[in-house]
């Protein structure tokens, strides 16, 4: 049982973003802003790191890309940020780790991962 203060601070689920697992291909639809302008902007890819539980305040998730002429990519995305709009769910894929960090040595084909149920 919690003090009704701290479970007051706990931040509310955010409705857009659905249970995210390590291993997940996922597209995360973040808010930038430029100047006096904001837009947009897509990062697609693979979920390689899920920090803290879904009721802290503090968790964020890692995602993973390689963009062009094989240069990795990585963001982490607070999970209660407002500034993430959505994330989508591609593809849940066959993991046995909770960190998926060999992926960083890892290219073309030795980089994929088995999708769930095939």
């Amino acid at each position: 049982m919690q003090h009704p203060l701290l479970q007051s601070l706990e931040p509310e689920a955010h409705p857009n973003i659905p249970e995210l697992r390590i291993g997940d291909t996922v597209r995360v639809h973040a808010r930038i802003v430029e100047g006096s302008r904001e837009r947009i902007q897509v990062f697609q890819g693979v979920v390689i790191r899920v920090s803290g539980s879904d009721k802290t305040a503090g968790s964020n998730f890692t995602v993973r890309r390689v963009a062009s002429h094989g240069v990795g990519v990585e963001r982490t995305f607070m999970l209660h940020s407002p500034r993430i709009e959505k994330v989508e769910v591609l593809r849940h894929n066959k993991v046995r780790r909770s960190r998926l960090y060999y992926l960083r040595g890892r290219t073309g084909k030795a980089a994929r991962l088995k999708e769930v149920g095939k």
